[in-house]
């Protein structure tokens, strides 16, 4: 691997390295060749096959057939849905050998411009282009790089849509890329792709411990699998016997000077699960003195009211000195109950919570007091709480150790992407 000095590309202004030239795509070597896609490959789009001919068209059907959510900017093995051979024989489908790169065209901006390189022959839809590289010319799995690596090309492109936004399969073919040979594609393209095998294998074991961890809380929290030492039967309570509850408030919105402080105000928005908190605002001491109300740390729960956010229950452990809003409601347990306990016990029963919020009589979706304290769950005794609690902080605390090296492999990778798919480092 050779690296090229990256102060020379610092500045606009600056002189061009030695080898390298000025294009549409910005610095690239000067053996590197910029063309449309349109001239390196050929492109064409599916269909959908009648909804209301599901029987023809759909069941028991064996050929992969590909919707925009299934791609994910990287191999793709299978598709959630498949046709049947009469789809193929009575529509525009088509069947597209593997190392066919797909695109996204509809969807907005969340959608457009999403990837996918077929591992397995696949038809699409018509939401999709199909692109087949020529092989003397480009290489798929470095098309598959060059094309993440300028996802938000598209913003700009879709943009300028009358309707929703979206792109067309002229806009992909007009798409500029810069290639090299296609050794020095297939060396950058082999180069990503170990990278996407460790984020692969990340993903992998993250998604494994996420399950077991789903488990783990299933099991320990309702007592069906105990820890070792503990035993004798659990006792039968609710919230409103083991808790208080207050609500907090929103100080004067006119007043610049309650919102210029330094304690952090927790509104629904800003509430993440366990310790993990994003404040949008911090406020003053008069400020807390005129609506709000501090949280005592460590011994207070924060919960979500259903209203603040549709479908979802949210639950964090005060670690340090913050104050609320009437969207949040705080949850003092007593010396019955351990916190860090509690906080679990509620975040792993969070689709109960939900059937209160959705209960009879609360059509506003207000997760209010008086159904939370009817909230009820078995209670183990002081020790055995603080027992199970330590392992699955252990269990979140390892997760969150894997998710950070997963962003970190995230962003290696995509400095390897503008390293090596820019020519500012050769592989030679």
């Amino acid at each position: 691997m050779s690296r090229s000095d990256h102060s020379q590309f610092s500045s606009i202004n600056s002189p061009l390295p030695s080898g390298y030239k000025q294009t549409e795509v910005g610095v690239i070597p000067e053996e590197w060749e910029v063309s449309p896609l349109g001239a390196l490959a050929e492109t064409s789009s599916g269909t959908t096959p009648a909804r209301a001919m599901h029987d023809r068209y759909f069941k028991n059907g064996s050929i992969a057939w590909v919707k925009t959510m299934d791609l994910t900017d990287s191999e793709l093995f299978g598709t959630s849905e498949c046709v049947t051979d009469l789809a193929l024989k009575e529509t525009c489908l088509r069947v597209y050998p593997a190392g066919t790169v797909l695109v996204a065209m509809y969807g907005g901006f969340q959608q457009i411009g999403r990837t996918g390189l077929l591992r397995t022959p696949a038809s699409v839809n018509q939401a999709i282009t199909a692109i087949q590289p020529k092989a003397e010319r480009l290489v798929s799995e470095y098309l598959l790089g060059a094309l993440n690596y300028r996802v938000d090309y598209w913003k700009s492109v879709a943009s300028s849509s009358r309707k929703d936004p979206n792109i067309s399969s002229q806009d992909i073919r007009n798409f500029p890329i810069a290639c090299p040979r296609p050794p020095e594609q297939r060396a950058i393209a082999t180069a990503l792709s170990d990278v996407d095998a460790l984020l692969g294998a990340l993903d992998r074991l993250i998604a494994k411990k996420r399950d077991l961890k789903q488990a783990a809380m299933q099991q320990l929290l309702t007592g069906q699998i105990r820890l070792p030492g503990f035993h004798g039967e659990w006792e039968v309570t609710t919230l409103g016997e083991v808790a208080t509850f207050t609500s907090g408030g929103t100080p004067s919105r006119s007043n610049d000077g309650y919102w210029c402080g330094e304690i952090p105000w927790i509104s629904a928005t800003s509430l993440r699960c366990f310790e993990i908190w994003r404040s949008p605002s911090n406020v003053t001491e008069e400020a807390v003195a005129a609506g709000s109300k501090i949280a005592p740390i460590g011994s207070t729960l924060l919960l979500v009211r259903g209203s603040a956010l549709h479908n979802e229950i949210l639950c964090g452990l005060v670690t340090k000195r913050v104050c609320f809003n009437q969207d949040v409601k705080a949850l003092i347990p007593s010396s019955r109950v351990y916190p860090r306990f509690l906080t679990w016990l509620i975040t792993g029963r969070a689709e109960d919570f939900l059937k209160l919020v959705s209960s009879a009589g609360n059509t506003a979706g207000v997760l209010d007091t008086k159904l939370l304290k009817a909230f009820e769950f078995l209670l183990p005794e002081a020790h055995e709480q603080t027992a199970i609690a330590a392992v699955l902080t252990d269990m979140d605390a390892e997760l969150a150790v894997l998710e950070q090296r997963q962003a970190k492999t995230r962003d290696l990778k995509q400095g390897m992407m503008q390293e090596l798919l820019t020519g500012k480092t050769r592989l030679v």
